[in-house]
């Protein structure tokens, strides 16, 4: 039901009984102004709202203190200050509308939601919102259960009000079912027999119910009192249907949601394995319908005194990917191990062995940690970057556009898709500019090369986003390379001495083939109209068709063109039906390679230029015999969700000063300079120039896609793509450009931060041993001067003539 509230020194409800007059209060002239000042920070406009009462049943009297009777429905809020999030949440709310029994959805004065759901007869206001709150894995206020809440209202306007379904206006339930209702749930709360985890019962804004463990007691797995502990394992059953889940085992399976599944190593990969060939299973058996429950009982029975069991559901997520979170199965892990699991057992003589064997294993493992980037990562920190075995991870918190096209991706793929999806995304903008931090516009050009080993998937994990990302744009191109067939046979087919048809002057084809001929080049590019051209190349060699050599005779002239704004490119001929043209090349480009294939590729060109255009990615190599990544489902779901972004982009043109890109070009321009003056790499300084400007076009490609408005994840985004890119370069091409340079062969692959190998207190001989140590020159110009940068920089400070000190910014040893 849903009551207005009107305060005349104390509140009275007043039943509304209809859409219509539900909308006109809602569409007041009065309410419309007191909104518009609201939603620009009036509070005393936001207090003068209409105000609704939702959790409330059917009243004796008007009067709504003391108010002692439940409706079947409830309120629950949902902050969301993020303007830019606010349209994904109306989605992802409306999207389970059915699931959560959603009555109304309204956008609030604030900019987040207020939602009116179905209660669940029984249960109470607060246990409902943690199971909303669960299903949609969306932040809930604690403070906002209690059966008097009376919320402001906004407009009736469909882009305020999203959705109201009119059953709201009744009430199932009467006036003494609503009290005896009220007065059942008020014993429970008294008695603490609510089923929520502990953290809902304090205060918390912006609580997360779904990553805490309910505790599995006889009370909360809703066994009377007196009976024995039953488990989902004594049952025969094995598939519980959504329909036949109750509220209990929902909120076991939300609790142990992947957020509580342990990643499997390969410690409990060999005792998942080793259990597996003690007890007779096979992987197929866990897949198996009709034996698929009896497999994990027998997993279980041998593996719970030598796994935890979050390890063990780790293995279970290996071993039945589709079905290890299904309710019934997490009910059995939480019985077996609440039931079985002894600590003081002794182990048997299969389970010593087993233990022993995979102590060792973990023992000799020395496993590289993974290096996560972040927008607050120190600068000294980047050492350790460039001395890990990997490259940082992508950041969990990425902008939307990289969250939408990486959503089918398997997580060891993400970084190279996130990286990959440029130069398609980025040939949709029509002269379309940015001023950069010189001063100078630069186009959204862009080209990213996968270096990866051979099967590592460098193909298949981007073929399927590249392809949806240019699918509008491809479609066009079919079309118009249908009516250039069309005119080539008509022209050929006039006899000389009749007159020709006319070229098409709106035969714009934007994704050509590499098998392509300069003067088609020349053609393509002219017909364009000033929109970028775009190749997708499975192998780096297929680049010599585009620029017309090879060998030590290929400069990549064309490659290097490709990556400058303003460049001249086309030919001049003189026939009359030769194609003679020219104005700049805009060409975005993805391409596949393996490391010693672009190292061979490259080597005669390690120092003009080409290496500093790329934009590189990788795939970290996995260990033989692991297991086979699954995607998600490319469909017209994937599709709406890019559309927005892409339609965004074809809009975009003209020339932009985002000042919010600026500002994260110039720091870290700050971040690569500094680095570079207390590395003394003079390869990684050259690298890190073009490096800038890449990340620099990716900041405003997503600023663009999202309506020209600016989100905070960009920046963490953009700073975590440079470093990657910079990390590979240096890890494939860093010494073969030293030595190109200096003929001086190094070990190191990146660079590292001289300041660090260096004490406290150091002389200019420590500094000079460094120099060497790093096969720099140590004679005292250039050992004077570096320290001399230092101390500009205020990296240092001196002591006298020979001596100096570092000081705590410099990054020295903690």
């Amino acid at each position: 039901m849903i009551y207005r509230i009107i305060n005349k020194g104390k509140k009275f409800a007043y039943l509304v009984k209809n859409r219509e007059d539900f909308l006109a209060l809602r569409n007041t002239k009065e309410n419309l102004d007191n909104l518009a000042k609201a939603r620009k920070g009036d509070e005393k406009a936001k207090a003068q709202l209409v105000q609704f009462a939702y959790n409330i049943g059917v009243l004796k009297s008007s009067a709504l203190a003391g108010c002692k009777s439940i409706g079947s429905y409830f309120f629950h809020d949902v902050d969301c200050y993020d303007a830019e999030q606010s349209a994904a949440m109306a989605q992802q709310i409306l999207a389970k509308k059915d699931e959560i029994g959603l009555m109304l959805l309204e956008k609030s004065a604030s900019g987040g939601y207020h939602l009116v759901c179905k209660r669940q007869p029984g249960t109470t206001i607060l246990e409902n919102q943690v199971r909303i709150s669960s299903i949609l894995q969306i932040e809930m206020d604690t403070n906002v259960h209690d059966l008097q809440r009376v919320v402001y209202s906004t407009s009736g306007d469909e882009n305020d009000l999203h959705y109201l379904d009119d059953e709201l206006f009744s009430e199932p339930m009467t006036v003494e079912e609503c009290e005896a209702e009220y007065a059942r749930l008020k014993e429970r709360e008294r008695k603490g027999e609510e089923q929520v985890p502990a953290g809902a019962k304090k205060a918390r804004k912006h609580y997360k119910p779904w990553t805490e463990i309910l505790a599995t007691d006889d009370r909360e797995m809703g066994r009377d009192k007196g009976q024995g502990p039953v488990t989902s394992c004594d049952r025969d059953q094995s598939l519980v249907t959504p329909a036949a889940k109750n509220p209990t085992e929902e909120k076991i399976l939300k609790s142990c949601s992947p957020l509580q599944n342990k990643p499997i190593d390969e410690r409990v990969r060999f005792v998942m394995e080793a259990v597996l060939k003690a007890k007779g299973l096979e992987k197929s058996d866990f897949t198996d319908i009709g034996g698929r429950h009896n497999a994990v009982k027998i997993f279980l029975s041998g593996a719970n005194q030598l796994l935890s069991k979050e390890e063990a559901n780790g293995a279970l997520a290996e071993l039945m990917p589709e079905h290890w979170a299904d309710a019934n199965v997490q009910k059995c892990l939480s019985d077996f191990y609440a039931k079985y699991y002894n600590p003081e057992r002794k182990l048997n003589k299969d389970e010593e062995a087993i233990f022993t064997r995979s102590r060792r294993l973990k023992d000799t493992e020395s496993p590289q940690p993974t290096y996560e980037l972040d927008a607050n990562t120190p600068m000294h920190e980047l050492t350790k970057l460039f001395a890990s075995e990997t490259p940082p991870d992508i950041p969990k918190d990425v902008p939307k556009l990289v969250k939408a096209i990486t959503c089918n991706t398997p997580e060891k793929y993400k970084a190279t898709v996130a990286q990959a999806m440029f130069p398609g995304l980025m040939a949709y903008p029509k002269k379309l500019g940015f001023v950069y931090i010189d001063n100078q516009v630069r186009e959204l050009r862009a080209n990213c090369l996968i270096v990866a080993g051979t099967g590592s998937g460098k193909d298949s994990c981007t073929k399927q986003p590249l392809t949806h990302i240019i699918a509008d744009m491809k479609a066009r191109d079919e079309e118009n390379r249908k009516r250039l067939k069309e005119f080539n046979d008509e022209y050929n087919s006039k006899a000389a001495n009749k007159q020709k048809p006319q070229r098409p002057d709106d035969l714009i084809i934007q994704t050509i083939k590499s098998d392509i001929t300069k003067a088609a080049l020349v053609q393509r590019m002219d017909e364009a109209q000033g929109a970028p051209l775009y190749v997708r190349i499975n192998e780096l060699e297929q680049w010599d068709k585009i620029e017309g050599a090879t060998g030590r005779g290929n400069q990549f002239t064309t490659l290097k063109l490709c990556d400058d704004e303003g460049n001249d490119y086309g030919t001049d001929r003189a026939g009359t039906q030769s194609v003679t043209g020219s104005g700049s090349l805009h060409l975005n480009w993805n391409a596949n390679t393996t490391t010693a294939k672009a190292i061979k590729y490259f080597r005669y060109v390690l120092t003009d230029g080409p290496i500093s255009r790329l934009c590189l990615a990788t795939i970290p190599e996995e260990e033989i015999g692991a297991e086979i990544a699954v995607f998600g489902t490319y469909d017209e779901k994937y599709d709406a969700a890019l559309k927005p972004y892409i339609e965004n982009l074809k809009q975009a043109t003209g020339t932009i000063d985002c000042k919010e890109a600026k500002k994260l070009a110039r720091k870290l321009k700050d971040e690569c300079a500094d680095f570079a003056r207390l590395s003394q790499d003079r390869v990684f300084d050259n690298l890190s120039h073009r490096a800038l400007v890449i990340a620099f076009r990716k900041a405003c490609l997503l600023y663009a896609a999202n309506g020209m408005k600016w989100e905070k994840s960009i920046e963490t985004f953009c700073r975590w793509s440079l470093f990657y890119d910079l990390y590979i370069k240096m890890t494939v091409f860093g010494d073969l450009i030293r030595h190109a340079d200096d003929d001086i062969q190094t070990s190191k692959r990146g660079p590292q931060n001289l300041l660090v190998l260096l004490p406290t207190e150091f002389t200019l001989d420590d500094a000079k041993r460094v120099r060497q140590q790093n096969g720099m020159s140590t004679d005292n110009r250039h050992t004077k001067k570096m320290i001399r940068n230092w101390i500009d920089r205020k990296f240092v400070t001196q002591y006298s003539e020979l001596s100096f000190k570092k000081a705590s910014i410099a990054g020295g040893k903690k």
